[in-house]
């Protein structure tokens, strides 16, 4: 195999073949943001099991094709979820996978740091990105949906709302089999940030005030 088709996952580290993955998707896994998705505040709206919405996010790569636990809507084809992170993050591409059935998705549309949404309000407002979703073959892996990264910068949150599916009206019940994101995690305590608060503040400290001694034990003239 070629170690060009790889960057490196480590310093001295060797590649062995049998974890040659140049062929699929296997994300790096600093590149997945798995351990950045606050799992117990995910919320899905229109599931026919409970919690099936949080289950599906928080099933691992290896586990990504297991039949089970699998998110299915009630009432009808549409799902929204909900999907909150620990902090900042770029995303990149979503990870899809869905049984290759009618019931798989089509449209999903993506909203961004928004946890205030509905079915009513997800579908009047515009959302921060659109993706059709092809549509799954026997023995297809996960698809990985390429964002567009402008958009996904300062990321907190994504509410996916699922608008249809393959049936073309047919079928009620949408499926989906695993949901992940690749991207970057961006710490939220950047020295930066805390350097600004406090050259804002000081200013404040240094301000001459007619009548009161300064520093130095002089007093200031009146104005």
């Amino acid at each position: 195999m070629s170690g060009h088709d790889h960057h490196d996952h480590g310093h001295g580290g060797h590649c062995h073949g049998e974890h040659d993955h140049s062929n699929d998707i296997t994300p790096a896994i600093q590149s997945l943001l798995y351990s950045q998705i606050d799992f117990d505040s995910i919320n899905t709206l229109n599931e026919a099991t409970q919690g099936s919405g949080a289950s599906i996010v928080q099933k691992t790569w290896a586990e990504r094709l297991n039949d089970t636990p699998e998110l299915e809507s009630d009432a009808d084809e549409q799902l929204l979820m909900y999907i909150p992170f620990t902090g900042q993050v770029k995303v990149h591409s979503l990870l899809l996978y869905t049984a290759p059935t009618s019931s798989a998705p089509k449209t999903v549309k993506l909203f961004k740091n928004r946890d205030d949404l509905d079915f009513s309000t997800a579908s009047e407002l515009s959302p921060t990105q659109i993706i059709e979703v092809p549509q799954p073959q026997a023995g297809a892996d996960v698809f990985e949906l390429p964002l567009n990264r402008a958009h996904w910068n300062t990321t907190t949150s994504i509410t996916p709302f699922f608008e249809d599916n393959w049936s073309d009206g047919e079928e009620d019940v949408t499926k989906v089999g695993y949901i992940g994101f690749k991207g970057q995690f961006m710490a939220l305590n950047r020295e930066p940030v805390s350097f600004l608060y406090e050259a804002a503040a000081n200013p404040s400290d240094h301000v001459a005030i007619p009548g009161v001694k300064d520093a130095g034990g002089r007093i200031m003239p009146g104005q």
